[in-house]
């Protein structure tokens, strides 16, 4: 009777020991004078093997319309993954993005309305509302399960890599140059990466919350 039950007990160990062959790479990202950056993406890309197929999350990512402003700055999401824009604000906002990886316009909506997308293109698609010009942010789309973006320490944990060779890959909405690099996972070890990245001067215009009482009504 309990012959049936081995070959499900055989697939439990293989999956806890390729858990426990993974590794994780911790990765920090500072600017030129030493300071951490958040809102850095960070993200491994195998270069031996095609990357795992990522299922979406059941729940969508939220990029709210509040203040006049898009919060979170930057999302990032696995290919596939459904994002919603509520607007929390008093007035009518107008999102659109003419980047590739997602073209799109939602109609003027107003207070309370909210409409949710898929993203199935990988890429960087940057947000802007025809109504409010200093509105910005961004949608990062990435065919890897091996992602994570920076908290304001700006070090990212990337647990539970399969050993191999990988481009770690960089993004920031104001970065110059391309600080990517190649490197080398191995088993129930953590590799520390250090990356100095120069930044772009940050020109949002900064709003004080007011609850969103200006603007289109």
């Amino acid at each position: 009777m309990s012959r049936p039950l081995l070959p499900l007990f055989a697939l439990v160990l293989a999956l806890a020991a390729t858990r426990l062959a993974a590794g994780t790479v911790v990765v920090t990202v500072k600017d030129d004078k030493g300071q951490p950056v958040a809102d850095t993406v960070v993200s491994l890309v195998p270069l031996d093997s095609a990357a795992a197929a990522v299922p979406p999350p059941a729940e969508p990512a939220v990029v709210s319309q509040q203040g006049e402003e898009f919060t979170p700055y930057v999302t990032a999401v696995a290919v596939g993954t459904r994002v919603s824009f509520p607007n929390h604000d008093k007035i009518h906002h107008q999102i659109y993005s003419e980047s590739p990886a997602k073209p799109f316009a939602i109609p003027l909506h107003g207070p309370g309305a909210e409409q949710t997308l898929v993203f199935d293109q990988p890429g960087i698609v940057a947000l802007g509302c025809n109504i409010h010009d200093a509105m910005s942010a961004y949608v990062v789309i990435l065919a890897t399960p091996h992602f994570l973006k920076t908290p304001s320490d700006g070090t990212a944990r990337l647990a539970d890599v399969p050993p191999g060779r990988y481009r770690l890959d960089v993004w920031h909405p104001r970065l110059k140059g391309d600080p990517r690099r190649d490197i080398v996972v191995t088993a129930d070890t953590a590799a520390t990466q250090s990356i100095s990245v120069s930044l772009k001067p940050d020109k949002r215009l900064r709003r004080a919350p007011d609850g969103g009482g200006g603007g289109y009504k």
